[in-house]
């Protein structure tokens, strides 16, 4: 995983107020993540003030931004970092950049496909695999359905390879 590939922390979904702030769509370990981080985007946004918006995203003020007509042009905006900017692993742990973009094959050495997603609907990280032919299909990120990954490939247990 190259360390200077940006990572996805939040979105910008809109204006809010007057004053130029933004509502945010917070990804990863949420508001918790963002208040690491004051640069974003290569240094293009400086983060001033962040707030919970108490409903699961945030109120954000960026240096940069003056008014309401500022903070509407930013709507859509992804808010990257550096992937060195992100604290260490333990063992076994990942951030979802890292699984994107990943061969996936399975553990008798067969291509599966590329990992095109990683989702979360309560019961753990979910993996979504792109086969060549370009059907989906998904596998939970437990040991049993992946057994392991590198920065290169990531393992399935054919019993969870849908054909």
């Amino acid at each position: 995983m190259s360390a200077s590939r940006p990572v996805t922390l939040a979105a910008v979904t809109g204006a809010h107020g007057v004053a130029g702030e933004v509502r945010l769509k917070l990804f990863g370990e949420g508001l918790a993540t963002m208040k690491g981080h004051t640069s974003f985007n290569d240094g293009a946004l400086t983060l001033s003030k962040i707030r919970d918006d108490n409903k699961g995203g945030a109120i954000a003020r960026f240096a940069e931004i003056a008014n309401r007509t500022d903070a509407e042009k930013l709507r859509g905006t992804t808010l990257t970092v550096p992937r060195s900017a992100l604290p260490p692993l333990e063992e076994g742990e990942y951030y979802h950049a890292d699984l994107i973009g990943l061969a996936a094959i399975s553990t008798t050495g067969d291509a599966l496909g590329e990992v095109i997603a990683v989702e979360n609907f309560g019961a753990g990280d979910v993996v979504e695999i792109r086969r060549e032919n370009g059907k989906t299909f998904m596998v939970p990120m437990r040991v049993e359905a992946v057994p392991g990954w590198t920065s290169e490939t990531l393992t399935v247990t054919p019993d969870f390879a849908e054909q």
